[in-house]
């Protein structure tokens, strides 16, 4: 069984999706933790902003780039209710993310186990630990309630 450091982490970014859906957006939260603490949060933004870019591992690594001044994010983990598209995954990589916590996987979207397979490609300068399945049924049924929703 695989012991998660920081199952609070996850939490936090599954109330962030929570939120999101709330507002309208599609559930997804992140959080970027180090040294145990969140130091950026966000949820998706797209369709309220309006910013394509606006997803919540985006959001969360320019908050946290923000708080350390830096925009290396060097030993800090990012903890994701879904699996990063292309381009949070870039984004990611770019950060220099050390650990990478992702709850659903996303057969159609996703580009770490998925599609594109970023961190796998030469081009890729800086590939985080990857970890998936925390919390992978909770992030899941809030995604599908979403949708159905909307149906």
């Amino acid at each position: 069984m695989t012991r998660w450091p920081t199952p609070e982490a996850m939490t936090r970014a599954l109330e962030l999706a929570r939120e999101a859906a709330r507002v309208g957006e599609v559930p997804v939260g992140a959080v970027v933790v180090k040294n145990g603490a969140i130091i950026g949060e966000g949820y998706n933004l797209t369709r309220s902003s309006p910013d394509p870019t606006a997803h919540a591992e985006i959001e969360a690594i320019r908050r946290a780039a923000k708080h350390l001044g830096d925009e290396r994010l060097t030993g800090c983990d990012l903890f994701v209710t879904l699996e990063p598209c292309a381009m949070c995954a870039g984004a990611i990589s770019h950060a220099r993310i050390a650990r990478l916590y992702y709850a659903a996987s996303d057969p159609k979207g996703g580009a770490v186990d998925h599609g594109a397979h970023v961190f796998d490609q030469e081009q890729c300068l800086h590939r985080p630990e990857v970890y998936s399945g925390m919390a992978e049924g909770e992030a899941g049924e809030l995604l599908r309630e979403f949708f159905r929703e909307r149906r």
